[in-house]
């Protein structure tokens, strides 16, 4: 019975304490991404409020912590998944030298910083100062994967400094190690060892993902059964973290090789859709946990210490990170980006720290000052990566292999945006032999196209001076293929007019989009999904075995009938105009075969 009482009370526990946990996240979410200020901040706001030093609503902290960490290891198992080993190849340079630069000079920086602004030891400045280099994966690497910045230059660069962050655990274990005052330590593997547990344990991931993994996932395949997707899935995550953390190493690297060596199969794209939504709440429970764990009292007791060194964190690694990143080729406004993105302390900071503490090289005190430390620069990253943003995609003027359009040779046509949208009407009109000049504000589209010999020029193509330096006097055709809702009469109407020869054309979002531009002469205004959606729904009533006939006439009869309605919507400035030739269920057109061959 007692055995009973004790598993009705966890379940109890467990119900309460996920309903309170749940809920709150979900309120503040909503409410900091209402405000633009991302999932993780709300997600570290609401687990301060709810947790110990909070109302006290939710206990376990740190249970939940261990647990929730695994969310961080199914992050770079979901990264691995994205990169074939040739491009972590190409990647070498910037993971193992500018990485390895970041680590140290943040890291040695830092430790000085600690040292001279207080009263730790060298030892003790050195075990806080080295884990601060380390920056947040789980924060910035789901943004560059959002947003489709992973693969680019940009992202690559990014993502390098964070690989090799990871690989450093190994070797900032072994020094607070080496540094430890504690006995009990002492009989812990020496640094040489762990280098080589870390060769071995990659090569042995290597060979069980090749003869191993990849035959049982061939043999799920052929199963078809979708469950055995994402139990081949997290076993593959949990494995490999497993072997890893049994030989003391980073349970993230081991799950990135994981992911890598997977990056190539069939079957990969499955098994990312499977595992995804595990990472995403883990990842959401990690942050909840660090604002539970998050000391309120110590900084209480020391706000202007917390928040001061928080703020040397963001700025010297911002510094650092900035110029190392222009040293190693970026211009100078993404390099800025690239220092801004990764000037936050890391969740592996938390890890680290008690290790020192354990060492005795900390004291418990300094352990949660620090912590809070990490969790209030984590908290700035939301506000710094607006600013991040603005300063990737703003013009690098000392770039020379970004030339603006006045360097292009004159065309029949000019295209704005070299999107996926851009790409395919630039491509179609070069197809027919005409001249096109090529515009894109962003430098990463840029660099990406020039690996595919296309070459685009940078620029915002809504400019009349830039226009006119593109060759527009002399162009028959501009078209804006840019995704950019606040494109509409007041930013064409000027174009227009400044070159009447050209012909405009213009992507659109929805009608509401093309009620900004009626009163603009446009020569053909799309708008971006409705092509495909009309094809779609062509091909669903094939599927459904609609005669051919029957299924033109349909495509033929909606085609009139959306015209009608997107006039009358122009005709009167109101998007609920002609709302009744809408189909609606019971209201749709209907086809049947009349004995005299008509239909209806």
């Amino acid at each position: 019975m007692p055995v009973a009482e004790a598993a009705m009370s966890a379940t109890d526990v467990l119900l309460s304490e996920g309903v309170i946990l749940l809920g709150v996240a979900v309120a503040f979410v909503l409410l900091f991404r209402r405000f633009g200020l991302g999932a993780v901040l709300g997600y570290l706001v609401a687990g301060a409020l709810v947790g110990p030093q909070g109302l006290g609503l939710v206990g376990g902290a740190e249970s939940k912590l261990a647990i929730a960490e695994i969310g961080i290891v199914l992050l770079l198992f979901l990264v691995g998944l994205e990169l074939h080993p040739a491009r972590l190849w190409r990647l070498k340079r910037d993971i193992f030298a500018l990485g390895l630069a970041q680590v140290v000079l943040c890291g040695l920086a830092l430790t000085a910083i600690i040292f001279y602004s207080t009263d730790f030891t060298w030892g003790a400045a050195i075990a806080l100062g080295l884990p601060l280099a380390l920056s947040s994966t789980a924060q910035v690497l789901p943004s560059l994967k959002s947003s489709g910045r992973i693969n680019s230059p940009f992202g690559e660069k990014v993502f390098s400094i964070l690989l090799f962050q990871d690989l450093s655990i190994v070797p900032l274990i072994t020094i607070v190690a080496a540094l430890s005052r504690n006995p009990a330590d002492a009989g812990g593997p020496p640094g040489w060892v762990l280098a080589g547990y870390t060769v071995a344990a990659i090569a042995g991931l290597v060979l069980a993902g090749r003869f191993i993994l990849r035959p049982l996932l061939n043999l799920v395949g052929r199963q078809g059964e979708r469950e055995l997707f994402v139990a081949v899935g997290l076993f593959t995550v949990l494995a490999a973290a497993s072997v890893m953390h049994s030989l003391h190493l980073s349970t993230a690297l081991g799950a990135f090789v994981a992911g890598v060596m997977l990056a190539d199969s069939p079957y990969r794209h499955e098994i990312e859709s499977d595992v995804e939504p595990f990472r995403s709440i883990l990842l959401g429970l990690f942050f909840l946990a660090v604002g539970m764990v998050l000391d309120l009292r110590a900084v209480a007791a020391n706000p202007l210490f917390v928040i001061g060194m928080a703020a040397m964190l963001v700025a010297a690694k911002t510094a650092i990170i900035a110029l190392l990143a222009r040293l190693f080729g970026m211009a100078w406004q993404q390099a800025l980006s690239a220092g801004l993105l990764l000037s936050q302390g890391g969740e592996f900071g938390f890890v680290l720290f008690a290790q020192a503490q354990n060492a005795y090289l900390i004291a418990p005190q300094a352990a949660s000052l620090f912590s809070a430390i990490v969790t209030f620069s984590m908290a700035t990253t939301p506000f710094l990566m607006l600013f991040a943003r603005r300063f990737e995609f703003a013009q690098p003027k000392d770039r020379d292999d970004l030339p603006g359009p006045e360097d292009a040779p004159r065309g029949s046509a000019i295209i704005v945006g070299y999107g996926r949208f851009g790409q395919t009407v630039a491509q179609m009109l070069m197809g027919h032999g005409f001249g096109v000049v090529l515009i894109d504000k962003k430098p990463a589209q840029i660099e990406v196209s020039s690996r595919f010999d296309m070459k685009v020029y940078y620029g915002d193509g809504t400019r009349i001076d830039l226009l006119r330096r593109a060759g527009a006097d002399e162009a028959r055709l501009i078209a804006f293929c840019i995704d950019d809702p606040s494109l509409d009469g007041r930013v064409l109407q000027p174009i227009a007019e400044a070159f009447p020869q050209a012909a405009l054309m213009a992507r659109v979002f929805d009608r509401r989009q093309i009620l900004a531009m009626q009163d603009i002469e446009l020569a053909g205004v799309v708008r971006e999904v409705f092509e495909s959606a009309i094809c779609m729904g062509v091909q669903a009533m094939q599927t459904l075995g609609v005669p051919p006939e029957e299924v033109e006439e349909v495509e033929r009869q909606y085609r009139e009938n959306d015209g009608q309605r997107l006039a009358l919507q122009i005709e009167h400035g109101n998007l609920l105009a002609a709302k009744d030739l809408m189909y609606r269920p019971g209201r749709g057109m209907r086809l049947r075969a009349r004995g005299d061959g008509e239909e209806a």
